[in-house]
């Protein structure tokens, strides 16, 4: 018997301003999996992330948090449930990286339990997993959009929730601090049990480290599971428009997209002769 996700979706429909982005969508996030959701620009993937993380009000269908609605719960109860890095933050002016983090363990203060060991603890943990220790007096609007980048998934960490979401966390980053982050989530769910799921721009990351792909097209799903068996050249064809093969990761055996050259973009047999004569 299968168990019930923590966190699924369940026929719904999202928009902005009356205009629906997503329609009728249902989909099941693995638990202790990190879930990639993939697709073209302006495919729905954030506001899936969005209405999954109760921002973005439905006009049709629910998210069910532990087996209920969502829309039921308390604000500071789903806090303490599920975290959100969403697309774009603003931090306050003057504010330091370490005050900042520290804002994550905002769901768990009571009238009664103020700032604790346990906080500080937390904090700590979440700036070393992030590699923004040495960054904690610095002030945040001083930092580079790699470094803002980081901290703000340090200050999701320091909520320390079983649900982690992601909106492109990988955004700013150079390529050792993209396969950084990418390693730290993979770790969160596997090694301590959390789920994550994360918006992704690159389809090969997402093949290489996620258990599970949700591929997305005009506010609808039309694949999801594990990337090994939806990532096909069909698929990225049907999503992203684009030729492709598909082969076998040299590293992780997870399927690696290359795009096939336009045939202006083709090296003609004179470029291998003449390569081959250096």
């Amino acid at each position: 018997m299968t168990e019930t996700p923590r966190l699924a979706a369940s026929r719904l429909s999202i928009g902005y301003d009356g205009r629906p982005v997503i329609h009728d969508l249902s989909v099941d996030i693995p638990d202790h999996a990190l879930t990639a959701i993939v697709g073209p620009n302006a495919c729905g993937k954030s506001t899936l992330l969005r209405g999954l993380a109760r921002l973005l009000k439905p006009e049709d269908g629910q998210v069910l948090l532990d087996g209920g609605d969502i829309r039921a719960l308390h604000t500071k109860e789903v806090a303490r449930r599920l975290g959100l890095m969403p697309q774009s933050s603003t931090a306050p002016d003057g504010i330091t990286v370490a005050d900042l983090v520290s804002r994550g363990r905002f769901p768990h203060q009571r009238v009664f339990r103020q700032w604790s060991t346990d906080d500080e603890r937390a904090v700590a943990s979440a700036m070393a997993a992030t590699g923004t220790a040495d960054l904690g007096e610095r002030l945040v609007d001083e930092l580079s959009g790699g470094q803002r980048q980081r901290v703000w998934i340090a200050m999701v960490l320091a909520q320390e929730t079983p649900l982690v979401l992601l909106d492109e966390p990988t955004t700013f980053l150079d390529i050792a601090h993209q396969i950084d982050v990418l390693d730290l989530c993979v770790a969160l769910c596997h090694e301590q049990g959390r789920t994550v799921v994360a918006v992704l721009h690159d389809l090969n990351h997402a093949c290489r480290f996620a258990d599970h792909v949700i591929a997305m097209k005009s506010g609808h799903v039309v694949a999801q599971g594990n990337p090994n068996d939806v990532v096909t050249p069909e698929l990225v064809e049907q999503v992203y428009g684009l030729a492709c093969q598909i082969i076998d990761d040299p590293q992780t055996g997870t399927p690696l997209v290359i795009p096939l050259a336009s045939r202006s973009r083709r090296p003609s047999r004179g470029d291998h002769e003449a390569r081959s004569t250096h």
